[in-house]
C-alpha cells in the first residue's frame, strides 16, 4: 500500500491521478505544506511526499515517473527515443507553464507580504500564453505524445487546471477541448472528488 501525503488541491493531485489511472491502492494523508509532519519528511515542507515500503520520494514528477516505470504504464519504456521525447515534453510543461504559475502563486500568497510584487503577474500571463501556444503546436493528439495517455498529460492537464483557477487566460479552443477530454477520464473524476 502506497502512502501519499499532501492536500489534493496541490501538486499532490498529479500523484493521486496517476495512482487512480494505474489502479493502485493508496492511503492519503491530506497534510498541508509546511506542516510539521511534512517538514519531517521533506525539509522544504513541500508536498507531495510519497512513501513506498518505508522509502520516501518527493517531487510530483519524480513520483509519477517512478510509478509509471514500476507499473509499466503511462510511459514510454526507459532508454527509448519515445521516452526521451516524453521526458522532454514533461520538462517543457514544468519549465514553461508550472514555473510561471508557481511564481504567480508566490507573489499572490506564498511569499511574505512585503516581498510580493503583484504587478509581475501580467508579464507571467503574457509569457504563459506564448509558451502554451508553443506547446500546443507540438501536441500529437489526441494526447500530448500521440495515441497513448502518459504522465506528460497528467502534468500538462494539472497546469491547465492551475491556470484556470489562477485566472490565466487560455484562448485556444484546441487546448480547451483537450483539457475537457482529460477531465472526463474516470480516474481524473475520482481524483477530483478528493480535492473538494
Amino acid at each position: 500500500m502506497y502512502t501519499v501525503i499532501g492536500k489534493p488541491m496541490t501538486r499532490t493531485f498529479r500523484v493521486l491521478w496517476a495512482l487512480e489511472e494505474l489502479g493502485q491502492p493508496y492511503e492519503l494523508n491530506p497534510a498541508m505544506p509546511q506542516s510539521p509532519e511534512v517538514v519531517a519528511l521533506n525539509a522544504s515542507g513541500k508536498v507531495p511526499v510519497f512513501q513506498d515500503d518505508g522509502e520516501t520520494i518527493t517531487d510530483s514528477t519524480a513520483i509519477i515517473t517512478y510509478l509509471a516505470d514500476k507499473h509499466g504504464q503511462l510511459t514510454a519504456p526507459a532508454g527509448t527515443l519515445a521516452r526521451a521525447r516524453q521526458d522532454a515534453m514533461t520538462q517543457l510543461c514544468l519549465d514553461e507553464l508550472d514555473a510561471l504559475l508557481w511564481t504567480a502563486a508566490r507573489h499572490s500568497f506564498a511569499l511574505p507580504e512585503d516581498k510580493r510584487v503583484p504587478e509581475v503577474k501580467d508579464s507571467l500571463k503574457w509569457e504563459f500564453a506564448r509558451n502554451l501556444a508553443r506547446i500546443e503546436s507540438r501536441i500529437k493528439g489526441p494526447y500530448l505524445m500521440g495515441e497513448d495517455f502518459s504522465i506528460a498529460d497528467i502534468v500538462f492537464t494539472h497546469c491547465l487546471n492551475w491556470a484556470f483557477s489562477a485566472k490565466f487566460p487560455i484562448e485556444s479552443q484546441a487546448v480547451l477541448d483537450y483539457s475537457k477530454a482529460m477531465r472526463a477520464r474516470e480516474a481524473y473524476k475520482r481524483t477530483a472528488a478528493q480535492a473538494k
